[in-house]
């Protein structure tokens, strides 16, 4: 009984979260109901024995992603005048859209029907013995090693594609210069300096060029001369 209402509970808050996160204005708003949607996800997991997606969902996602987009959007400068100037002007072209929407899920629900042969589909339950974790590590790098490798490369490959679209070559800024970082010896980078004691460090005379001129005219005249005009 506990179970149910828990899941329940979990459900309903879960549906209520993820609405918000479509409807609220604010987008750090829309952030923190995110990860209030994610924690009452990682609840169900729970309830249905899986706690290793669970810690995953919560460590992962909410740890790292959603944490993420949470300091992206409040470092955005958003304006909301802006946003809402173009909301009346494709507001038909969005609920038309949303109309075929709805209409394409009406149809698929309507003709969803559960076929005799689902349950000899199933998948088959973890062997007695194993923990949770170690069947579901069993599974991913056993029989679906392949596929799981071949998702790695799908987002390596998207993660490069949203660097080379957003990189811009901005002039006047520094880059590293990897080569001459390696390339650089200990004469370069090091110098030794031998101090007697009680003696303390001296440190080197200014070039010529870096020294502050010793006399300055008051008179409106470059420095080096006197009032007189003579040479010093």
């Amino acid at each position: 009984m506990i179970a149910v209402l828990s899941f329940y509970a979990f459900a309903a808050v879960l549906v209520a979260s993820s609405a918000m996160v479509v409807t609220a204005r604010n987008p750090v708003h829309a952030v923190l109901f995110l990860i209030l949607a994610f924690f009452n996800a990682a609840g169900l997991f729970l309830l249905a024995g899986a706690e290793f997606l669970a810690l995953i969902l919560v460590i992962v996602y909410v740890g790292a992603v959603a944490v993420l987009f949470l300091f992206v959007v409040m470092m955005l400068d958003v304006d909301f005048a802006q946003m809402r100037e173009g909301f009346v002007r494709y507001l038909p072209i969005g609920g038309a859209i949303g109309l075929v929407l709805l209409a394409e899920l009406l149809m698929v629900g309507i003709a969803w029907s559960v076929s005799p042969a689902a349950p000899l589909l199933l998948a088959a339950p973890a062997p007695a013995g194993l923990a949770n974790t170690e069947a579901l590590g069993r599974v991913l790098y056993t029989d679906y090693v392949y596929l799981f490798q071949a998702a790695g490369l799908v987002l390596l490959v998207a993660m490069i594609g949203a660097i080379v679209l957003t990189l811009r070559d901005r002039p006047g800024t520094r880059r590293q210069d990897i080569a001459r970082q390696v390339g650089r010896s200990r004469r370069d980078t090091l110098e030794i300096v031998r101090v007697s004691p009680g003696q303390g460090m001296v440190l080197p005379p200014k070039p010529p060029a870096a020294r502050e001129p010793e006399h300055a005219g008051g008179n409106g005249q470059g420095p080096g001369h006197g009032q007189g005009g003579g040479h010093h």
